[in-house]
């Protein structure tokens, strides 16, 4: 299991983002097109999450808030050509699909996300990332408010839901 302190935020201007990760070093690993098919799970988020980069079945555990949250994952990398979707969605019931383009950077043990969601927008995630046990929560919370301030993301832009939550919001007829 990994643990990741991370943010999800409003993003005004993609390209202005982009320039500054790269300003601070971080390496790109390109343009995914992902799509997230969210299903229904006792309690967490199940999601399987194909992509032209990153392709994973994800389970994760997390409060809803605006501020850095913890986040506890766990992932399974299927083998290339395999039928996971197919055997998940003849199982489970589907909540959800998000589809996104997803510009994606590493910088130290940090992941960043510049997203363009489809029927909700951009946005800007962070997740600071401890998979060896071994980095207190303390420092990880310390370095997701750097890269807040030096990303310049405002308070108010910060956002409690995934995506998920408010596609279905969205479909329920609630605004978020």
């Amino acid at each position: 299991m990994q643990i990741n302190i991370e943010i999800k935020a409003r993003c005004h201007d993609r390209e202005a983002m982009k320039s500054r990760l790269l300003e601070l070093g971080a390496d790109y690993a390109g343009l995914d097109q992902q799509q997230d098919i969210y299903f229904q799970c006792a309690h967490g988020r199940l999601k399987l999450r194909s992509g032209n980069i990153e392709n994973s079945l994800i389970f994760y555990d997390r409060d809803n808030s605006n501020n850095p949250k913890k986040s506890l994952v766990s992932f399974h990398n299927p083998s290339p050509g395999h039928n996971l979707q197919e055997i998940m969605t003849r199982a489970l019931d589907v909540l959800v699909s998000v589809n996104k383009k997803r510009m994606i950077f590493f910088l130290e043990n940090s992941k960043f996300h510049l997203d363009e969601v489809e029927g909700l927008g951009e946005f800007v995630e962070i997740e600071v990332i401890d998979d060896t046990g071994l980095i207190a929560e303390e420092k990880l919370r310390s370095q997701c408010h750097k890269y807040l301030q030096l990303l310049g993301i405002q308070p108010e832009d910060l956002l409690s839901s995934s995506y998920s939550d408010m596609l279905i919001n969205m479909k329920n007829g609630n605004n978020q």
